[in-house]
């Protein structure tokens, strides 16, 4: 009878206004918590101790989800965001809450995650480490070219025609709408001024921006990569082979800002952004940029993976170097190996490294990491990870001592868990960008393994998102 009388209020919940809600805590994937009676409601934008009306947009068996639609009180921790565009660009919903506040909700996240998703037994959990940077920290961002920009409400109440074009990032949501954006806090100088000039000459020389559902127009895409030395490499991504047009505002980034070092363009004509299967061309400069870490150089060209905030992903592998423990003895795998970055950067206190990415261009990238840092050690493979570190693998190369593994945000495939049961390393890092699926891993090795360190690392900033590093020891048999 319970559940069926919480079916019913659920039903008739949909569409509906709660007012006068206390928001409790914040809850998964960065929404808040708010409780109607015994029904829970999930609340985005809002902060604990706020005081809201909510309009109930979504109903699920368990739950609710809703929307801020009046405030009564803010909390007292929020604090004032910085970026214009924040509630509509996507990019930093936690900018209203102090940064010392978010490290305290993410570290939480962890032991919320091990507790009730893996059940796991665990020691305390090491205090968050937090971004060097806060602002200005990413060295990529992706912008996206539109004819149909996201109106303010000034805007759509104008009679007058009101330009569409614009370059920005998509609204949550609506993949067919674009903020135009005007200052980005999330990646340093010259960043906004590059996206700036971009926009501005393709304004003043009549270029088209693209049309997403019609799937037409000139301009789709701007990436923009740069390194801590100040070096940048820009990606153009247009629709058409108009070259007059292409050569003309690559020509203008390059005489404009001297910091671009890589300028890459690709005509893309599919249906989608992506251009991992398509040529691009260097039109001006060399054809990748150069990070340095501890010593180690890596090489990142226009398709490389790279952890977007290298300060602090400096730290990360500072932490997995830790806790893998080498001595010079160990046979080292790198699973989910990406550009080589972790396996060379702990290459050095090795025996052997062997490393195992899905991305042949990633490998090459490795391999190239390798190349230049005289790294004669470390051997890398192109193959889905569940495929390649099998029996054949370490016949090849020996049984693995220590196994370090930083899987995409899905978590490691069930084929790869069993070959850790198989091989039995004596040490572990996973290294994981979404604690929940590493909880949900570790849970199924919890019969071999000891959870011996737990380091949640800050790599994103005014988000919910936490990477985390955990180091797992094989039971000894009594």
């Amino acid at each position: 009878m319970a559940n069926i009388l919480k079916f019913a209020a659920l039903m008739g919940l949909r569409g509906k206004k709660l007012e006068n809600i206390t928001i409790e805590k914040i809850a998964a994937e960065g929404k808040c918590i708010a409780k109607q009676a015994d029904l829970v409601v999930f609340v985005d934008k809002v902060a604990p101790g706020d005081v809201v009306d909510i309009r109930i947009t979504r109903k699920k068996k368990n739950y609710l989800e809703g929307t801020p639609i009046a405030f009564h009180h803010y909390a007292d921790i929020r604090t004032e965001p910085f970026c214009q565009h924040f509630g509509t660009c996507g990019g930093c919903k936690w900018q209203h809450l102090p940064y010392k506040k978010q490290l305290e909700y993410k570290h939480q996240q962890v032991i919320d995650h091990f507790t009730r998703i893996g059940k796991l037994d665990f020691p305390s959990v090491n205090p968050i480490l937090a971004s060097p940077d806060t602002r200005f920290y990413r060295n990529k961002l992706e912008f996206t070219f539109t004819n149909r920009r996201w109106l303010t409400n000034e805007e759509i109440k104008r009679e007058e025609d009101i330009n569409r074009d614009g370059l920005g990032f998509h609204v949550p949501g609506r993949f067919d709408r674009v903020l135009d954006v005007t200052t980005c806090y999330l990646q340093p100088d010259p960043s906004n001024q590059i996206r700036e000039a971009v926009k501005n000459f393709a304004l003043q020389n009549n270029y088209s921006f693209y049309d997403i559902l019609e799937q037409q127009g000139f301009l789709r895409n701007l990436i923009v990569r740069n390194n801590m030395a100040g070096e940048v490499m820009v990606i153009l991504q247009v629709a058409e082979n108009n070259q007059e047009q292409i050569f003309s505002l690559l020509e203008m980034l390059k005489q404009s800002f001297p910091a671009i070092v890589s300028l890459y363009y690709v005509i893309n004509q599919k249906k989608n952004e992506t251009f991992f299967d398509q040529e691009l061309i260097l039109y001006h400069g060399q054809s990748h940029l150069i990070e340095e870490m501890d010593g180690v150089k890596f090489r990142i060209g226009p398709k490389s993976f790279f952890q977007t905030n290298s300060r602090q992903a400096l730290n990360l592998y500072r932490v997995a170097a830790e806790y893998a423990g080498l001595d010079g003895s160990q046979v080292v795998y790198d699973l989910y190996t990406g550009t080589g970055t972790i396996a060379n950067f702990v290459a050095g206190k090795a025996k052997k490294v062997v490393g195992v990415e899905t991305i042949p261009e990633a490998i090459e990238d490795a391999k190239e990491n390798a190349r230049i840092n005289n790294i004669d050690n470390a051997s890398f493979y192109a193959g889905t990870t569940e495929e390649l570190f099998a029996q054949e693998l370490i016949n090849q190369h020996g049984k693995p001592n220590v196994v370090i593994t930083d899987p995409p945000r899905a978590g490691m495939h069930a084929k790869a868990i069993e070959q850790l049961h198989s091989t039995r390393p004596e040490v572990i890092v996973y290294v994981s960008c979404n604690p929940a699926t590493q909880a949900r891993d570790l849970s199924l090795l919890a019969d071999l393994y000891t959870i011996e360190a737990i380091q949640p690392v800050d790599m994103f900033p005014h988000t919910h998102h936490v990477e985390n590093v955990v180091k797992l020891k094989l039971n000894t048999e009594d």
